[in-house]
């Protein structure tokens, strides 16, 4: 079975895949500060609560965005796993996404695993939506090349944001709110929050669309794609498991190029 696993900001998403077929999936912190043991131990508990051990695994594929913590994440690979970790980064984009980005070193691993994932599920044109710590928007144009994109603050580093900088506005839940006219301050924040969110959604597609393609597919992936989706009237499709499945389309590609 091949392991991949995605490093984001907040959270870090593992699966083992059989023939491309997600068998097994996990969503955890990230943690930067942690030793290629613990990391080890954690996936072992992980593993153990499916009845699975390590010598499932045939190989491993990494995509981050956090760069401290690939150290402890190879040294774990090879040492418990007796394999040698493919990094995406290590591998020239243009072997397995064209490009129609002038700077492709300056994208992120999560876009272009995104990206990949997207164009082999959905075909082209195509809007991404990965809605992480950052909320990030790439286009792919119809001839299934990567043309570039848009990133803004994510919700929760919004509502972060409102929290901290605002001395009396407290904490609240991020939440579907049922009016857009709050009666109380925790409903109008979680009023302006939502369906401001929802409206710059939105608004950013459309303006993707003028300048693209006007039937791009739009794909909605991360943690709270769904939530956002309800209310949006552009997402066309919500898909979870999109980084995933990139990592595996992209594992498949680095291995016919060797």
């Amino acid at each position: 079975m091949l392991l991949v696993i995605d490093v984001g900001n907040t959270n870090t998403v593992i699966g083992l895949l059989e023939e491309k077929k997600i068998e097994y999936q996990w969503r955890i912190k990230t943690d930067r500060h942690k030793t290629e043991d613990e990391f080890a131990m954690m996936l072992d508990h992980l593993f153990r609560y499916h009845s699975l051990t390590f010598s499932v695994v045939s190989d491993v594929i990494i995509s981050s965005v956090v760069p401290p913590i690939m150290y402890a994440l190879e040294k774990m690979v090879a040492k418990y796993f007796k394999k040698e970790a493919i990094i995406v980064g290590d591998y020239p984009i243009q072997s397995y996404l064209n490009m129609r980005y002038p700077h492709p070193k300056e994208i992120g691993a999560d876009r272009i695993v995104n990206a990949v994932g997207a164009i082999d599920t959905y075909g082209a044109p195509l809007i991404i939506i990965d809605f992480g710590t950052a909320t990030t928007f790439c286009y792919v144009d119809e001839t299934k090349h990567y043309v570039g994109g848009a990133i803004l603050p994510g919700i929760k580093l919004s509502l972060e944001a409102l929290y901290e900088k605002a001395a009396k506005l407290p904490k609240v839940e991020i939440t579907h709110p049922t009016n857009a006219i709050g009666q109380s301050t925790v409903e109008a924040m979680q009023s302006g929050l939502y369906f401001g969110y929802v409206g710059q959604v939105d608004a950013m597609v459309e303006r993707f669309k003028r300048e693209g393609h006007k039937d791009a597919t739009v794909i909605a992936t991360g943690g709270l794609a769904h939530l956002i989706a309800d209310e949006s009237r552009t997402i066309d499709h919500v898909d979870p498991m999109l980084t995933l499945k990139g990592l595996a389309s992209i594992y498949d590609a680095i291995k016919q190029h060797k």
